[in-house]
């Protein structure tokens, strides 16, 4: 029987709430700039950039590999400042039957709180926990806040 899991990833950023979550509900197509040594590309494939159901394709370094996933945009609640996506098919699908992942961000004292939350279920039981893929999203999280800060 299936069993669908689920892990959080919280990275503390020094960025507003409200600044961070803009760059990831509405400036997707800028990712490859705030994060260069992650996201090498990124291209729309259905939709518009900020539309529900729109589908995009990731070009992505993954434990010091190149690699690629195909991602639909599945919710997005601006009052809560969450986005939901929902992966389609690519190198994470290797390992895992369903992916999705959500963003929510909080305010934190002068900055906020940024937490992804994975729902995945293993193609098997020798798959390993997505430990790495926290670490993805932190360091994702990292370079954005980073490229927010000198941008102002």
């Amino acid at each position: 029987m299936a069993q669908i899991r689920r892990m959080d990833c919280k990275v503390e950023v020094k960025s507003s709430a409200d600044r961070f979550f803009d760059a990831f509900n509405t400036k997707a197509h800028l990712m490859p700039k705030m994060s260069t040594r992650l996201i090498s590309d990124v291209k729309l494939l259905q939709g518009d950039w900020n539309s529900l159901g729109s589908v995009r394709i990731w070009y992505y370094a993954s434990q010091g590999k190149s690699a690629a996933c195909k991602e639909v945009r599945e919710n997005v609640d601006e009052k809560n400042r969450t986005i939901v996506y929902g992966i389609l098919e690519g190198e994470i699908s290797n390992y895992y039957k369903t992916w999705k992942s959500t963003l929510n961000v909080t305010p934190n004292g002068e900055g906020s709180l940024a937490k992804w939350t994975i729902e995945y279920e293993k193609q098997n039981d020798h798959v390993p926990e997505p430990l790495n893929y926290c670490d993805f999203y932190a360091i994702w999280s990292k370079d954005v806040d980073a490229y927010l800060l000198n941008a102002k």
